[in-house]
């Protein structure tokens, strides 16, 4: 079967096809899965270029998408032929968190979803939406959750409620989406003129060019009336976060999701403390929050948005378009 290897040095040019042996029939509480896409994160980037120190050899991507080909004994909940979705969290079942880093995080810490077939615990899985493909269950793993538990599980978001997302990568398209299914106004930002028409297509009620105005959490104060927003589901870190909370509301809620213009940096606490706002970190959720996230976008009818395939055999291709910022939404693998 073929998989994909990170060698080392890392980078999106030392991503290997090779062939492994078949993992073949899965032990008790396993399933045997045919993986059929997968969906890329920045976390997978972050891996690939090793920003994200991994063994060399690693077979990369935490989100999967595919079909059950065999259960071992004691598998209940799964039958062979059910559509599956890969979990991020594999050791965190329900509850408080428990998890504060990668190591069990597939395509991290552990083997990832590169690969055509694996053999997984069943607590790893859970079912697929119904009626969506392969391709669009597998953003659900990271960003579909991420959002989710931003806004509802940690936010508990409601009708009138107003949301602030930044850019248009996976998660805060997600979180736009949930936000509009929950009756919530939001506010979305980008540097690009066209994907902002995009982000009005999709439902935002006001957009913002964050590279024509640097000051755009003064412009979110005007739009709100001076109040500030519910919910900030941040995925900048540093670089951005002093803007966001400007933008919230006294006593609000800012999601702080990804660092993606850095890890460090300064932050005005003194008007963080002053506002009284909520400042939570994340990483992705457990599985029953997966579980009921996926019953959900059932009821909700929506889909995500999916920009770009690529196939397994051009993985470096699909992170190069990633790294060049021009997706809008979700980039996937289709095996």
């Amino acid at each position: 079967m073929k998989a994909i290897k990170l060698h080392h040095p890392a980078g999106i040019d030392n991503l290997h096809l090779v062939e492994l042996e078949d993992p073949g029939s899965p032990q008790r509480g396993e399933i045997r899965v045919r993986v059929l896409a997968n969906s890329l994160n920045y976390h997978d980037y972050a891996v690939i270029v090793g920003r994200l120190p991994t063994p060399h050899g690693r077979i990369p991507l935490s989100d999967a998408g595919g079909v059950i080909e065999a259960v071992g004994e004691d598998v209940e909940e799964f039958k062979v032929g059910d559509k599956v979705v890969s979990c991020f969290s594999t050791t965190w079942q329900a509850g408080a968190p428990c998890v504060s880093n990668f190591s069990t995080a597939p395509g991290d810490g552990v083997e990832g979803y590169a690969q055509n077939v694996v053999v997984r615990p069943a607590h790893w899985f859970t079912h697929a939406p119904h009626g969506w493909t392969h391709e669009e269950a597998s953003t659900l793993t990271v960003a579909g959750l991420t959002a989710w538990r931003a806004l509802v599980v940690n936010g508990g978001i409601k009708a009138g409620d107003t949301v602030l997302v930044l850019g248009t990568g996976g998660v805060s398209i997600f979180a736009l989406q949930f936000a509009k299914h929950m009756g919530a106004k939001v506010i979305a930002t980008s540097s690009s003129d066209e994907k902002i028409e995009r982000l009005r297509q999709l439902g935002a009620d006001h957009t913002i060019n964050y590279r024509t105005n640097e000051n755009w959490g003064a412009t979110v104060l005007e739009l709100t009336n001076g109040r500030g927003v519910d919910h900030v589901v941040e995925v900048g870190g540093a670089g951005t976060l002093a803007q966001s909370i400007m933008a919230t509301k006294i006593g609000g809620h800012i999601a702080l999701i990804g660092v993606l213009t850095g890890r460090e940096g300064t932050i005005p606490t003194a008007a963080l403390m002053a506002k009284q706002i909520r400042l939570q970190g994340i990483l992705a959720g457990s599985r029953s929050e997966q579980v009921e996230m996926i019953r959900a976008v059932e009821v909700m009818g929506m889909r995500p948005i999916i920009c770009q395939s690529f196939p397994l055999e051009s993985l470096a291709d699909a992170f190069r378009y990633e790294a060049a910022g021009l997706h809008f939404g979700k980039i996937v693998i289709t095996q």
